[in-house]
């Protein structure tokens, strides 16, 4: 969100500055899926539902353009980050998963999205994956290796005329005499106007507005590069995909031919050995022809999450927005966030945004609700068997 806002206003001539504590990329832009999807994790009734007709529309047709903003930003910028545009799918898991997506189906199609229902045979066929009952097919959407895309991005702001500072840390924020002030150890930066996209990896800053949002982990895990006659079978055309299971996971393969493999839960937690054991039986019973093929990567991001699963924009001051709670969808989101943050930003211009600013967002029992999710994710994948169809 940060970079792509960056981007968009140095290219419309703003002074632009960025200060990023770590890293571009290191929290979860850089430690996501790598999927680039073209809507939530709600379905599009879910959305209109719990936003109304007119606001749930506005945003689902705002989230339908994000890949080809995405795919585009990446192509104008030549940035190097593996792009694949050869659609997702998102997977059945059981049989009361294909009848999710049947809805969902016939949900995408009442608002014009060119998604596609696979037969069991078909998604086997496109995944090399076992026991699946199904899959919904986008073909708008895609994958992309996200940490090279999030610098990508910084670069591409850098060299638009933007500032870019990271291992830099924000102390303080204030607002004087209608000017933002925000410190950086001995220095000021002044401006009519600011962005917090910190999302799921916000600290506390002096003087600042606080996100409100659950914590919820995802892990990855990557196996080395396979052999090209499994490469032949497994996710042949290159689609990204997720699953219908409540304790979700994820799979996809890279440019250097690894499975990429993931699922809700803390691999640094004390439920890590835990969910490390379950990405290994579950990748075997997915995949029986990777059988001897170890995960020799692994690594963890945080998730967003807002209660109603529906992204942000808290305007808590006057030329200020923070955008966040992407609820595990952050690449095209994001990206769309971002850009339209600045625009609004620029030129005052609240109605362009893809969600109409609020003024306070709260969550209750935020600590709570963490430890609820990590629980279940460690006893779904401590417990509950691995079922083949």
């Amino acid at each position: 969100t940060g970079t792509s806002a960056a981007l968009e206003a140095a290219s419309l001539g703003a002074s632009v500055a960025v200060i990023e504590a770590e890293e571009f990329g290191s929290g979860g832009s850089g430690r996501n899926v790598g999927l680039v999807n073209a809507g939530l994790w709600l379905p599009p009734d879910a959305v209109v539902s719990k936003m109304g007709s007119g606001p749930g529309r506005r945003l689902l047709s705002a989230l339908a353009a994000g890949p080809e903003q995405v795919f585009s930003r990446i192509q104008t910028h030549a940035i190097d980050c593996d792009p694949v545009r050869n659609g997702t799918l998102h997977c059945a898991h059981s049989a009361g998963g294909f009848r999710e997506l049947q809805n969902r189906y016939r949900q995408g199609k009442s608002i014009g999205a060119p998604v596609q229902l696979l037969s069991a045979e078909e998604t086997a066929r496109r995944t090399g994956a076992a026991g699946l009952h199904g899959a919904l097919f986008d073909p708008r959407a895609g994958t992309i290796q996200p940490l090279a895309y999030c610098r990508g991005l910084a670069r591409a702001a850098r060299q638009a005329g933007g500032h870019l500072f990271s291992r830099t840390r924000a102390t303080g924020l204030n607002r004087i005499g209608g000017v933002w002030q925000l410190a950086v150890g001995p220095h000021k930066i002044r401006a009519k106007t600011l962005l917090l996209a910190t999302n799921a990896y916000h600290e506390f800053l002096s003087g600042s507005y606080d996100p409100q949002f659950v914590s919820v982990y995802f892990s990855q895990f990557a196996t080395q590069p396979l052999p090209g006659h499994l490469l032949r079978k497994l996710l042949p055309g290159g689609e990204g995909c997720w699953d219908t299971a409540l304790v979700m996971s994820s799979f996809r393969t890279d440019a250097a031919g690894r499975l990429v493999f993931g699922g809700i839960g803390n691999l640094q937690g004390p439920g890590g050995a835990i969910h490390a054991s379950w990405a290994s039986r579950k990748l075997k019973r997915l995949f029986p022809q990777l059988a001897g093929v170890s995960l020799d990567h692994a690594w963890r991001g945080k998730i967003a999450m807002t209660s109603d699963h529906i992204p942000k924009i808290v305007e808590f001051g006057p030329g200020a927005y923070a955008c966040f709670g992407y609820s595990g969808r952050g690449i095209a989101p994001g990206t769309l966030f971002g850009s339209a943050a600045a625009r609004a930003l620029l030129t005052g211009r609240s109605e362009d945004l893809p969600i109409a600013p609020i003024r306070h967002h709260a969550e209750r029992f935020k600590s709570v609700r963490a430890a609820y999710y990590e629980f279940g994710a460690t006893f779904t994948h401590a417990v509950k068997p691995i079922p083949l169809r």
